[in-house]
């Protein structure tokens, strides 16, 4: 299966037809180029934080799990309301794949993980046991 094209007499092409083959040609050649430049802006490390504590969240807090800086807060001024999600991104160049989260509530009370692999995971879900005060994390 190819393109086909009347000639006519001379042998030319009108170039009407010159300048669709070069724009179809240099689409096929730059949307592919320009999809995995749009894939590679984001890290291979984003993820959805999902609050389902109970509380409010008001600060998240992501380091590499070789460091023992937590850096800023990832959530700048806003709050995570319970039920509410927040997508977390990483810049394209960050290699490492395991990572730490802390978060605080709004009542100052703090919850830490260790060693998510965020390579290999696009959601993480808190929780809280109000009966016996236990927090944890879901993850996929």
């Amino acid at each position: 299966m190819g393109i086909s094209f009347v000639v006519p007499p001379d042998g030319r092409r009108p170039d009407d037809e010159d300048s669709m083959i070069r724009r179809a040609l240099a689409a096929s050649v730059l949307v592919p180029v320009l999809l995995a430049g749009a894939a590679l802006a984001d890290g291979r490390q984003d993820f959805t934080l999902v609050n389902k504590t109970g509380y409010t969240i008001s600060e998240v807090y992501v380091s590499s799990a070789k460091t023992d800086d937590w850096e800023e807060d990832v959530m700048g001024r806003d709050v995570l309301e319970d039920g509410d999600r927040v997508q977390i991104s990483f810049p394209y160049k960050e290699k490492s794949c395991k990572w730490d989260l802390k978060v605080v509530y709004d009542d100052g009370e703090e919850a830490v993980w260790n060693g998510f692999d965020l390579c290999r995971t696009s959601v993480i879900r808190i929780r809280y046991n109000r009966n016996d005060g236990s927090t944890w994390a879901e993850y996929e």
